[in-house]
């Protein structure tokens, strides 16, 4: 009885160490600003598929809600803080839906099964990630008013850098794997 009582501690620690990184993980991509066309890139939709592949939708789920909650009390991990805001003021502004899209794709990107076919991992892929920003624009155009050209504002400048992130995680599923046999 004591071996199976080490052994769920075990377990638990190291699941609550995995879930810390990522968050970590997570707030560094969000921090890192890429030069692209038309507007800069953050790496955080990819580490979020990233983190669903690998983690699976358990441990995805907690990362990002962990990464969510360290924002929400004030830590500066979302993209933009401290400099447009911290805390609950920035959470519940402009890309409140799309940070709650986080925990759709990380959900749905850690549920499904992927296999050696690109093609349908790249649907899965693009499947999930499409909710970061099916929320992120129904807040957005409930924030700024439906009169505004919502997915002119709120998704169009990020194609093009969307669609090159989902082409990285499509290719790095099959080493993704590998790691989350691991967990």
């Amino acid at each position: 009885m004591e071996l199976v009582k080490n052994f769920s501690q075990s377990k638990l620690i190291k699941s609550l160490f995995i879930v810390f990184i990522g968050s970590i993980l997570l707030a560094i991509s969000a921090k890192i600003k890429i030069p692209f066309y038309p507007v800069p890139m953050t790496m955080q939709t990819l580490v979020v598929l990233l983190i669903g592949i690998a983690f699976g939708w358990k441990l995805g789920v907690a990362t990002i809600a962990l990464y969510l909650t360290e924002g929400i009390i004030g830590l500066p991990v979302f993209s933009g803080t401290p400099e447009k805001g911290i805390g609950l003021t920035y959470f519940f502004g402009p890309t409140f839906g799309y940070l709650v899209g986080f925990l759709v794709t990380v959900f749905l990107a850690g549920k499904f099964n992927y296999s050696t076919n690109l093609f349908k991992n790249f649907i899965k892929l693009v499947f999930a990630t499409s909710f970061i920003y099916f929320l992120g624009i129904l807040w957005l155009g409930g924030l700024i008013g439906w009169d505004k050209p919502i997915f002119k504002l709120g998704v169009q400048p990020f194609l093009l850098a969307e669609l090159f992130k989902i082409l990285l995680a499509t290719f790095s599923i099959n080493y993704i794997k590998k790691i989350r046999k691991i967990f």
